[in-house]
């Protein structure tokens, strides 16, 4: 049999091909899968280049020496919300870093001036410093300042002196010393260890400050004043030296022989010194209609309070100073709102309760006035130290009172309330 054959057809089968080809086809699904694999790992930088090149990419974030130095710009301004945001994400960043935990600090207890529970997070940063470096100093002080403003001032003192056994050269430890002595009633060493923070930092303003209160609780009332511009100096855009001082502007204003206008008029320029570069400073507007008040100018103090709610409705000592400015000028229908507002925001000062008791006595509302009246005389006797004929919110309260029983049908020859009988001490034991 023949067998005929095409020549031109290969004897043997090429299987060449048929590998190549698959090779190549291997080779491509690694590529792909390498290829995916690389966008799935950089895709956050790929997303920012693809965004940087249409212009809509979001600004880098910054390092935290840099918030760190925005911060401190905005501390050094008097911007304190503005620099605790800063400091706080420079400490988030480096939660390890005292430098940084430590300027936090600081703007945390000059904040907890106004609101006080930025004490709680001052005292959780100075554990956060000490727990990183128990030889730095600087935690100590934070903690120490923080729980002595926050009213646990002997429990301050053992802390501080905790840190001067870290470093006995570091003024702020003697500034929170000073502070914790004078709170517990020890003004001696208070004022030793203000005078060691000033020796040793004479250009530390809170050293000032805490100076010049210690000279306060001895009466030494012109060398706190010295101690308190020299403050104000070393710090011109800090607000809180400002209120500082110009209460001692108002304090020396009421113990002069006088009448203090001169020093009431140093106050007011001090709390329009506070307004010029922070015109939003309800606190400052406060003040201005306070000392108007104090000087009998209601009508202009008037106006300060209410430029105060308008920035900050929500101010309870606002609601009660604008009351006060309306007790006087007769309008003791805004003064009740004022007055109720001041209680519904939450407020337990007393001015809120025992003048709009009486104003509620002059508009004939005996029933409301007697209620209040009664509920502020026994607010003020659980807080005075002294008899109730020394106490001038209870004496204007009886008085009140009183002329309810005298002018107000129904309640003539009611007893006034009086005060609780004491618990007596009982007698010692035999023997003990």
């Amino acid at each position: 049999m023949q067998i005929k054959r095409d020549y031109t057809k290969p004897l043997f089968r090429d299987h060449r091909k048929k590998r190549g080809t698959w090779r190549w086809i291997l080779l491509y699904f690694l590529f792909i899968g390498a290829f995916l694999f690389f966008v799935d790992s950089q895709f956050s930088k790929l997303q920012l280049m693809a965004l940087d090149m249409i212009g809509q990419a979001p600004p880098p974030t910054p390092f935290a020496s840099e918030l760190a130095t925005q911060g401190m710009n905005l501390f050094m301004s008097g911007d304190m919300q503005g620099a605790r945001d800063y400091f706080r994400r420079a400490v988030l960043q480096q939660p390890q870093n005292v430098d940084y935990m430590y300027e936090y600090g600081r703007v945390l207890l000059e904040l907890g001036v106004d609101e006080p529970g930025y004490y709680q997070d001052a005292i959780a940063i100075g554990d956060q410093a000490i727990n990183a470096n128990s030889n730095d100093p600087r935690g100590y002080v934070i903690k120490a300042r923080a729980i002595d403003l926050n009213g646990d001032p002997a429990n301050a003192v053992p802390i501080a002196q905790a840190g001067l056994q870290r470093d006995r050269n570091f003024s702020p430890l003697y500034t929170a010393l000073s502070s914790a002595y004078r709170q517990i009633d020890r003004y001696d060493v208070a004022l030793d260890s203000a005078e060691e923070a000033i020796r040793l930092d004479p250009l530390d303003p809170s050293a000032r400050r805490v100076y010049a209160l210690a000279l306060i609780w001895v009466g030494r009332y012109e060398e706190a004043l010295d101690q308190l511009e020299q403050a104000v100096a070393l710090n011109p855009n800090l607000a809180s030296p400002y209120f500082e001082l110009a209460s001692m502007y108002r304090t020396l204003a009421k113990r002069d022989a006088n009448g203090g206008l001169d020093y009431y008029a140093l106050a007011i320029a001090t709390y329009e010194q506070v307004l010029s570069f922070q015109p939003q400073n309800a606190k400052a507007y406060l003040r201005l209609c306070e000392t108007y008040t104090e000087i009998g100018e209601h009508r202009r103090g008037q106006g300060y309070c209410e430029d105060a709610l308008t920035i900050n409705p929500q101010y309870p000592q606002a609601w009660r100073a604008l009351g006060q400015t309306m007790y006087p000028q007769r309008n003791y229908e805004g003064a009740i709102e004022s007055f109720k507002t001041c209680v519904e925001l939450g407020s337990d000062e007393i001015e809120c309760y025992y003048l709009r008791g009486l104003s509620h006595y002059y508009l004939g509302e005996c029933n409301d006035a007697w209620t209040i009246l009664s509920d502020a005389l026994t607010r003020q006797r659980a807080v005075s130290l002294v008899a109730d004929d020394e106490d001038p919110v209870i004496i204007n309260t009886i008085n009140g009172l009183r002329l309810i029983t005298e002018n107000c049908e129904g309640y003539a020859g009611r007893a006034l309330p009086q005060p609780p009988t004491p618990t007596p001490i009982p007698p010692t034991p035999i023997g003990s």
